[in-house]
């Protein structure tokens, strides 16, 4: 039964937002159903033409990914074709909430690695349609047909409304929220933590696991505390749809330490001669996966 809610402010085209992974990856690990998650999609970029007028081009943003590189999730060092749009991909979100509830955090973690592992053009149907076919159980097409109804197009811009409400909040007081299209926003990934009592707690923009840990005891002192993973397969059991290494690593940190990330790939490949687990090449790493 969860206790708190997580709403999460999040976009799959901000590498911020996906340079959380292994922070979230070890909330979700230490809380497990304790948390309900609430995706709201932030809506960067209605078209590329705020991108392209402000000098972005697909060469600058992919070295511009080589910065993020140190908080160690996989990026593809190969740009794309053009700039992208984020709508699309928020407004599938936003669809198998309506549609899936409960796979929305799943959709949009399929969208950011495709988004930053891949060269899809990601505000085109038919590339998100192939991102979502990682998704088990989930009915792509139907998905990526849902994008255009007017019940998802309500819902997305319920989602960009919310996000938009930063302005005089914590997030705003730390320097951590934005203002480019209007409105001060909450910044990719924010992350506001809710008691059933109305409390809130904001970790605005990106933050470390100590950060968000902090939050959820002091919300709620009696939830439920899981020690840290005391093996990869252990992890990766958890986690059916795969972790990256560096996310595998954090799972498997104990407290105030910092992951030892090549310790966790030598045990991920020892069970991958054993058979034991999976491996999917993923850009500059991979998706590891229980057998």
């Amino acid at each position: 039964m969860s206790r708190l809610v997580v709403n999460h402010f999040n976009d799959p085209g901000c590498p911020y937002g996906y340079s959380v992974s292994p922070a979230l990856a070890v909330l979700r690990w230490r809380y497990g159903g304790q948390l309900e998650w609430r995706t709201i999609t932030i809506g960067l970029a209605e078209s590329p033409r705020r991108y392209v007028e402000a000098g972005y081009t697909p060469t600058r943003s992919t070295l511009g990914y080589q910065r993020f590189r140190r908080h160690g999730m996989p990026f593809l060092m190969e740009p794309r074709e053009r700039v992208l749009a984020t709508s699309r991909a928020c407004r599938a979100i936003v669809a198998a909430r309506l549609r899936h509830p409960g796979s929305e955090e799943d959709v949009l973690r399929a969208l950011q690695l495709g988004w930053f592992t891949t060269t899809l053009l990601l505000d085109e149907d038919d590339a998100i349609e192939a991102a979502l076919g990682a998704v088990p159980g989930l009915d792509a097409g139907a998905i990526v047909a849902a994008i255009d109804d007017p019940e998802t197009i309500s819902a997305y811009e319920r989602d960009r409304e919310l996000a938009r409400r930063a302005a005089g909040s914590p997030t705003a007081a730390q320097g951590k929220a934005r203002q480019t299209d209007g409105p001060v926003r909450y910044s990719a990934p924010s992350v506001v933590f809710q008691a059933p009592d109305g409390r809130r707690l904001e970790a605005g923009g990106f933050q470390t696991i100590e950060a968000y840990d902090v939050l959820v005891v002091n919300l709620d002192p009696a939830i439920e505390r899981r020690a840290e993973a005391a093996g990869a397969l252990e992890a990766l059991e958890a986690f059916p749809g795969g972790l990256v290494t560096q996310e595998v690593a954090a799972v498997m940190a104990p407290n105030n330490t910092p992951p030892d990330r090549a310790g966790a790939e030598r045990e991920l490949v020892a069970l991958l001669g054993e058979g034991r687990v999976c491996r999917r090449p993923l850009a500059d790493d991979a998706l590891w996966l229980a057998a």
